[in-house]
């Protein structure tokens, strides 16, 4: 299957440079906007798996813009592009449902990978901000009290090896199940605690005491 990605930058140069790299590796670059605003009503009418969204954008930046479209559009996957490591906007990009985040001197490749992770239903971060990502994380979760069980035992196991960093096939592989059974707890975690994705899913997680973060 083809993934359909679309591109929103204010950068003209680097959109289209962004296009062919993409296009070159396989993507189908579906649209390409110039501004948050632009970059809403296009998601709206292209419904792209991925969108490659700049944080810094006229009219309406990328944190707002990606907000507004997981509102909408919340089977489309976002992965933010930002010139610096912030912290503060990479927290308020999780909180918006962006399920990746890259610095943009990373390479095509790795931004490729990223787009690839985002479309599987994991989390992209470039590696510098890892640490960072759990930091802001802890910060948006305070005093966890655990309450009644919510969850099962084994979506908990889950749930837990996601909050330890692991992939879809590394949780697989460590409770020796299927990815796609390790998808369908996914679902029915995402029903209980009413989490659009893994990212949110963890957040309220901890907020709950159900995992915690080591």
């Amino acid at each position: 299957m083809t993934i359909q990605m679309m591109l929103a930058d204010d950068h003209r140069m680097l959109r289209e440079g962004l296009s062919r790299s993409m296009s070159e590796h396989g993507f189908d670059v579906v649209g390409e906007a110039s501004d948050g605003v632009e970059a809403v009503a296009m998601a709206h009418r292209l419904r792209p798996d991925v969108i490659l969204m700049d944080v810094s954008m006229p009219e309406m930046d990328g944190v707002e813009a990606c907000r507004q479209i997981r509102s909408a559009v919340p089977d489309t996957k976002i992965v933010m592009l930002t010139m610096h490591a912030d912290q503060g906007v990479l927290a308020n990009a999780i909180r918006a449902g962006a399920c990746g985040y890259l610095v943009k001197d990373c390479s095509t490749e790795e931004i490729a990978a990223a787009v690839r992770t985002a479309f599987s239903g994991d989390v992209a971060l470039s590696p510098s901000l890892a640490v960072s990502m759990l930091e802001e994380v802890r910060k948006l979760t305070s005093a966890p009290a655990r309450e009644d069980r919510v969850v099962t035992k084994r979506e908990e196991e889950v749930l837990q090896l996601i909050a330890n960093g692991g992939s879809t096939a590394d949780v697989a592989d460590q409770m020796f199940i299927s990815q796609k059974t390790v998808k369908n707890h996914l679902a029915s975690i995402y029903q209980k605690l009413d989490a659009r994705d893994r990212t949110q899913a963890i957040l309220r997680a901890v907020r709950m005491g159900i995992v915690s973060l080591d």
